[in-house]
């Protein structure tokens, strides 16, 4: 069995010391290398891919987020997994957006380690039960926020903040239908509402008044 190639992103050199000391444990992980920050392993990279990026959230020069979002962007079917203390729920949201496949708590164990490294390389999402109630409280403010700022701005009633939202992420009325159980011919009425609420003449418009609102 070919090994696991991770590369470990994290300026706390002492930190990323002890986590390659733990991968190297198991005979079919392989540490090809410790990377400062995020133009570092973006370099490294160049040279050798990894299957696996354990990536730091705080770093100078390019932080966790940008440089997974380089990564995914270059290299697509390496796995980042960030490495996070419980005090970054700012970056949560930002990282998964940006094609993390999850998070790790940089006190995890070791054997928890070695697991959380070989289930990303498998295509799992990692996500400590501490951090996943964080994404889901940090999602519903976010929500919140959005439709709040459609109610203020076009004066958008419940139904028509959802379904401009929905709009927004590309559906159809079809699946807005399929997906709020109302008839083809209501929902088109709904969005025709959102149309002269937003000062739109087609779908194009509306959208693009509402990403500005956003």
């Amino acid at each position: 069995m070919e090994k696991i190639k991770v590369l470990i992103t994290d300026d706390q050199t002492e930190l990323a010391e002890e986590l390659k000391s733990v991968l190297q444990t198991d005979e079919n992980l392989q540490v090809i290398g410790i990377a400062k920050d995020g133009f570092d392993a973006l370099e490294r990279m160049s040279e050798t891919v990894p299957d696996v990026v354990l990536m730091d959230i705080r770093m100078p020069n390019m932080n966790g987020v940008v440089a997974t979002q380089r990564i995914k962007a270059t290299y697509p079917n390496v796995k980042v997994v960030i490495l996070t203390t419980f005090d970054d729920s700012d970056y949560i949201l930002s990282a998964i957006n940006n094609g993390a496949s999850g998070y790790l708590l940089k006190d995890i164990g070791g054997a928890a380690l070695i697991d959380a490294v070989k289930n990303a390389h498998a295509g799992d999402t990692i996500l400590p039960s501490k951090i996943a109630r964080r994404i889901t409280d940090a999602a519903k403010h976010v929500a919140a926020d959005r439709e709040i700022k459609l109610t203020r701005a076009f004066a958008l009633s419940d139904r028509e903040v959802e379904i401009a939202l929905m709009m927004y992420e590309g559906f159809t009325n079809r699946q807005i239908s399929t997906a709020l159980k109302l008839s083809e011919g209501t929902t088109r009425n709904y969005v025709s509402s959102i149309y002269e609420k937003t000062h739109s003449e087609n779908r194009a418009e509306a959208v693009q008044a509402i990403k500005k609102v956003l």
